[in-house]
């Protein structure tokens, strides 16, 4: 009979010359915070490592300090988690740590990566057949690296078969976060994120980025700025295209050609998108009933929220209250 209290998990976080701190920083910090919360035992470990350990650079005038891979020789990893970083294009180079990836990743429980961290999973054939997501602004180039995978590039993290991908940067948090709400329970990573002053637990398949700032990217010159203003005012008015053009001063047909082109979206989109992100807003921070909150951003009634809820964020209204209210 085997004796003595269960050993802590042990996570581990690989890094790499141009390693971006952020990306290290935050996801550390979860699995830290949660090593000693709870009370009783701790119940993680962290390491940080490198292919040779020593001070590694950082994007920042910070170094992070590592311990060698062979320092993990006989010690078993709940966890590896490949850090992003821009460095991360020079480091898939490296045949050396690309071998060292796959051997400790043979060896993990649980794998995963933050933000550009995807790349050497890449790299390490790790991704191969899977679903995954990276930074939105690297999908597609992670998409041509290995065509094998499917890349989606909306999601905030996703976890396909143990392999863990997380998008930009903070999304390394809540990538984080989802893996203490799976080993010690929903409440304990509630009770984290309360600390950390984040959101708790933000559903993977939540979009990496609001619609403001989808618009704002999308519209660089700021074309419709204004009509969006208006939008945003007359949520519960007639958004149809036609009322849209007379209020941009169009043709249906021009203004219709002119608002894909300028945004990337169709105006039904770009409607239902202000709709979904105000009601967002009236479902996290008031008591409205939902069928009122559907009225008053312009859905007419709840089944339509619903849908559009659905759509948009893959969990429905209700549920959506209940891990976001602030209140």
């Amino acid at each position: 009979m085997s004796g003595g209290p269960p050993q802590p998990r042990l996570i581990v976080f690989l890094v790499y010359p141009g390693v971006k701190l952020l990306d290290l920083a935050g996801p550390l910090q979860v699995f830290a915070d949660a090593a000693r919360s709870g009370g009783g035992l701790p119940a993680y470990r962290t390491r940080v490592v490198s292919l040779d350990g020593g001070a590694i650079p950082s994007d920042t005038a910070v170094a992070v300090p590592s311990a060698p891979f062979a320092a993990l020789a006989v010690e078993p990893v709940d966890t590896l988690l490949v850090v992003g970083g821009n460095g991360v294009f020079a480091a898939m180079q490296d045949t050396r740590l690309v071998e060292g990836l796959q051997r400790l990743a043979a060896g993990s429980r649980r794998v995963g990566s933050i933000c550009s961290g995807a790349f050497l999973l890449a790299a390490a054939g790790l991704l191969s057949g899977k679903r995954a997501v990276t930074h939105w602004d690297h999908c597609a180039r992670l998409a041509a690296y290995d065509p094998d995978i499917e890349v989606e590039d909306d999601p905030i993290y996703i976890e396909d078969g143990g392999i863990w991908t997380s998008a930009g940067v903070t999304a390394g948090i809540d990538l984080a976060l989802a893996m203490v709400a799976e080993d010690l329970g929903r409440p304990r990573a509630m009770a984290l994120a309360r600390n950390l002053v984040t959101f708790m637990v933000r559903p993977g398949g939540q979009s990496q980025f609001s619609p403001v700032l989808a618009r704002q990217v999308a519209d660089a010159e700021g074309r419709f700025d204004g009509l969006h203003h208006w939008m945003a005012a007359n949520l519960d008015a007639d958004l149809r295209v036609e009322a849209l053009a007379d209020q941009a001063g169009m043709s249906p047909r021009t203004f219709a050609r002119l608002y894909v082109e300028h945004t990337g979206q169709t105006p039904a989109k770009a409607v239902e998108a202000m709709r979904v992100e105000a009601a967002r807003g009236l479902l996290e921070t008031g008591d409205l009933p939902v069928s009122q909150v559907a009225v008053r951003c312009g859905f007419g009634d709840d089944e339509r929220l619903r849908r559009a809820f659905l759509r948009s964020l893959q969990v429905p209204p209700a549920a959506y209250r209940e891990r976001f209210r602030s209140q």
